[in-house]
């Protein structure tokens, strides 16, 4: 085998064999842009060695490529279970398209280790039911987040939760990439109703695909921007090429994408991103989970920003959107919101709390306030439990507001290390194990945040 494992990476595999031996199922947590897919193929190139037979089970045709690009990398050999491809029975590793096997489980015998990819869609009634039907095996999921789009948890399918590395921890440590972030405050979407756990679509996409949040989605590149290669996550196919001919009109090479893109549309779009033809993708459902520009084009894509046209009530899509840009570089990411998405769930290197139990929901009631506050004085992005504006000072009025004309505001950019150093002196503030677990309520963090905090307190004598 080629491939080296980060000493993160090691420990999240040797973390899932542990549990593996206690369990069947076991759910591999790690960021975006982690290595996860490299992960995957050590794994995968370790159980066939020892004549395990494994599926990697991914959900979209460009993902069949990328895996095979990673196992190849990795000296796996393998075979395909999907459509367009001859099954060869005596491959002891496939790469498998979920489409295809939920229609060939009567012809098939379930492997010994199945690793589902983007796991968090397991939930599905065609992912489950290659679940149940493969019962026997071992399982290993990878996803970034513990929950599924609408914030139910996965313990039905996982038995165990091995956590990689934060965010901030990759990020900290170059593993991923610094960023900035910019948001003008949240579009009014009193009108737009919600079906499923999401926004409706079409309703969303009356307000935001107008002429005048478009020309502030293209007047707030080129402002904070220029010249960067860039993402645009858009609400619908329509808002998506307007979006692309706001910026085309603007002197910025911009083209569209969706899901139904062909193959060589995709691969000549992240070539000409690649080769600075292009500055902007503006997409729709495509490159939220897995999209991996550099192995779809063959060259290095770095992408530089992302664009959030889309709102969204899901906290996996806006980790997915926002981790497109956080791979490693040399500058920092720009993130440019225009969806009050950050608003609504909060910055990508959020200390967050994950477990199988899903993620919290949050009440559709506009009285409860988003996790970033911005300051009415300075216009400063900052985490809401602060009561005084990290760059100005000014006192936070706690009050009922709905945002209404922010989208037009130009964008402001959120100091993470003043944003972080407010959080600690706010810690240090909490003198007692109870005003700590207030703190923990006003975070939502567990009670044990609490619990572990005061007890590394004791730990030093009392300090802070």
């Amino acid at each position: 085998m080629t491939v080296e494992l980060r000493p993160y990476q090691m420990e999240i595999v040797e973390g899932l064999r542990a549990e593996l031996r206690q369990g069947k199922s076991v759910l591999a947590l790690s960021a975006t842009g982690s290595g996860k897919t490299v992960l995957a193929s050590f794994m995968i190139g370790r159980a066939a060695e020892r004549g395990k037979r494994v599926w990697m089970i991914v959900h979209r045709d460009f993902l069949l490529t990328q895996t095979a690009g990673a196992l190849e990398r990795a000296g796996v050999e393998f075979g395909y279970i999907a459509s367009g491809f001859d099954f060869n029975p005596h491959k002891q590793v496939h790469i498998v398209s979920i489409q295809t096997v939920i229609r060939r489980l009567d012809r098939l015998t379930p492997p010994d280790l199945i690793v589902w990819d983007e796991c968090h869609h397991i939930a599905s009634s065609s992912w489950a039911s290659v679940y149940r039907w493969a019962g026997g095996a071992h399982h290993v999921g990878l996803s970034a987040v513990s929950s599924r789009l609408d914030g139910r948890g996965l313990g039905d399918f996982y038995s165990a939760l091995v956590r990689g590395p934060s965010a901030a921890w990759l990020t900290e440590r170059g593993f991923l990439s610094a960023y900035r972030a910019f948001a003008p405050g949240s579009p009014d979407l009193r009108g737009v109703h919600t079906r499923a756990g999401e926004y409706v679509t079409r309703e969303l996409a009356a307000v935001m695909d107008t002429d005048t949040i478009v020309g502030n989605v293209v007047g707030q590149y080129r402002r904070l921007a220029n010249d960067k290669k860039a993402i645009y996550f858009a609400v619908s196919i329509d808002h998506s090429k307007h979006i692309a001919a706001g910026f085309t009109a603007a002197g910025v090479p911009a083209r569209h994408l969706d899901a139904d893109s062909s193959l060589d549309e995709r691969v000549r779009a992240a070539r000409d991103l690649a080769g600075g033809e292009l500055r902007v993708l503006s997409c729709v459902d495509l490159f939220g989970e897995g999209y991996d520009l550099s192995a779809q084009s063959g060259r290095d894509v770095s992408v530089e920003a992302v664009g959030l046209c889309r709102p969204t009530q899901s906290l996996t899509l806006h980790l997915q959107q926002i981790g497109r840009a956080l791979r490693p570089k040399p500058e920092a990411a720009v993130i440019l919101d225009h969806a009050g998405n950050i608003m609504r769930h909060g910055l990508p290197d959020e200390e967050r709390e994950w477990s199988l139990d899903g993620v919290a929901k949050r009440k559709a009631d506009k009285d409860v306030g988003p996790p970033v506050h911005v300051c009415e004085s300075c216009y400063g992005t900052y985490r809401t439990q602060l009561l005084a504006c990290p760059y100005c000072g000014a006192i936070r009025e706690i009050q009922r507001r709905v945002v209404t004309e922010d989208v037009e505001k130009d964008l402001i950019e959120a100091d993470i290390r003043l944003v972080r150093a407010a959080r600690v002196r706010e810690q240090a503030r909490a003198e007692s194990l109870l005003e700590l677990r207030a703190l923990a309520a006003a975070r939502g963090y567990k009670a044990s945040w609490a619990d572990h905090v005061w007890r590394a307190r004791q730990a030093r004598g009392g300090a802070s």
